[in-house]
């Protein structure tokens, strides 16, 4: 009598026909497929998730730099009104206290603070008198009939205006003659309408 060892009956167990093996590879090749599937529909889940967390990340970012910037700003404004005022101090100053430490010392700040500015990307816009009006730069309080200037030319700058880098934070004010072409045209246009007016009378 022959004694089969377990492992013997177990592959006699085995069904090793071609029916149930082919079977079985169409089993684990669906297995596998199914797998590979899920494995892809996590992975393109991975990536979204990975991508709205970036597009949160730049969005919070963004918020957080426009909401300083926007304090940044309210603190230039705050700073411009200083400037302003060193600017009128330094106007208004009397001609015998030139070389007066006192009034040195005045514009030496001012300098500083102008410094300090420029430094914080801000700077002064062009309104210089001869200089052509700009909307976009700056804002007419005063219109000025001025001889020998072109409509539209800046004829005093009022008050000084500003750029933050690359952006009108304060737009120059300024005084812009008005209603002469030229020096010569001054006196034609009088008359000629004096002209015109002796005839209709006639």
């Amino acid at each position: 009598m022959s004694h089969r060892t377990r492992a013997q009956e177990r592959a006699d167990e085995i069904d090793i026909s071609p029916t149930r093996l082919l079977a079985d590879i169409e089993r684990l090749t669906g297995e596998l497929e199914a797998a590979r599937r899920q494995s892809d529909e996590y992975l393109a889940l991975l990536q979204r998730e990975r991508a709205e967390f970036s597009n949160y990340k730049r969005r919070t970012a963004e918020e957080r730099e426009r909401e300083l910037g926007l304090a940044g700003e309210d603190l230039i404004r705050k700073v411009l009104t200083i400037a302003d005022d060193f600017d009128r101090a330094i106007d208004a100053r009397p001609t015998d206290f030139e070389g007066n430490a006192w009034a040195d010392g005045i514009a030496a700040i001012d300098r500083k603070l102008q410094a300090l500015l420029q430094s914080e990307g801000v700077n002064r816009i062009d309104a210089s008198p001869g200089k052509s009006f700009d909307p976009r730069e700056h804002d007419a309080i005063a219109n000025v009939p001025a001889k020998g200037r072109r409509d539209g030319e800046i004829v005093e700058e009022v008050r000084r205006g500003y750029r933050l880098r690359d952006r009108v934070l304060r737009p120059a004010l300024v005084a812009v003659a008005a209603g002469s072409k030229s020096a010569g045209n001054d006196e034609r246009p009088t008359e000629t309408t004096e002209s015109t007016t002796d005839t209709s009378n006639d």
